[in-house]
């Protein structure tokens, strides 16, 4: 069987070269693939992620002004419930466009857990601000005022390591937030327990005892949440960076 001759192999490379110029007006040589990007990713989750964080932070300085006896619990709620709702939102938006995005900026799960956990930080804090009001109790309270100043100061890292998921360019920075979250949350978890020990041994009325207890205990457990977006952040920098 005779074999194929070369220059006919030749040909046919050279008129594949021939054609990629007519199409593209460039040589194969001229094309450069690491720039070329058929498809855009959808940068505008960050967006998304950073309005929600910034109205956390927000929602947290409005519980705190509650509990250090700026404002009523009247008015504090209704406020704190307006926020929450609107975190729900952009929460919702976040996960409808994940349907309908192809090409997202991170993982497509890191971006479901972080933002479910980012709206689950708010709820709990939502959810201790209506104790307050239909318990009716007193919402200015220094331990209630603690672990919200800590819960306050966790959102507010959170925000700041959001703004630098853009890029990435200083991970290290980000990666100190989560840290520093981290501490946060560790501290919350020492002011519940003196909390609850402190409401044993002053509070005579059981009911009482009841209501504070899980008031402080939502508390502590939205700084939990804290702890599990700073989990997924560094997780999402460690893997991307």
């Amino acid at each position: 069987m005779p074999r194929p001759r070369r220059h006919s192999r030749l040909l046919q490379v050279g008129c594949g070269h021939d054609l990629l110029l007519a199409l593209t007006g460039q040589g194969s040589s001229a094309i450069q693939p690491t720039k070329m990007r058929l498809l855009p990713r959808e940068e505008s989750f960050f967006d998304e992620f950073e309005k929600h964080a910034q109205k956390t932070v927000e929602g947290c300085r409005a519980f705190v002004e509650m509990a250090q006896g700026k404002v009523s619990p009247a008015e504090a709620c209704p406020k704190i419930k307006s926020i929450e709702n609107e975190c729900d939102h952009i929460t919702h938006h976040v996960v409808e466009r994940l349907h309908k995005v192809f090409i997202t900026p991170i993982d497509r799960n890191d971006i479901f857990r972080l933002i479910s956990k980012m709206d689950d930080v708010m709820d709990f804090v939502e959810a201790a601000s209506q104790r307050v009001a239909l318990y009716e109790v007193d919402g200015h309270n220094n331990e209630l005022w603690a672990l919200a100043r800590v819960l306050q100061s966790g959102s507010e890292r959170i925000s700041e390591a959001l703004v630098g998921m853009r890029n990435l360019k200083h991970p290290e920075l980000i990666l100190e937030k989560c840290v520093e979250i981290n501490r946060l949350e560790n501290e919350a978890d020492v002011l519940l327990r003196v909390a609850i020990a402190k409401l044993f041994k002053e509070e005579k009325d059981p009911i009482q005892v009841i209501k504070w207890k899980e008031i402080f205990e939502l508390m502590e457990t939205a700084t939990d949440r804290c702890e599990d977006v700073a989990n997924i952040i560094e997780g999402v920098v460690l893997e991307n960076s």
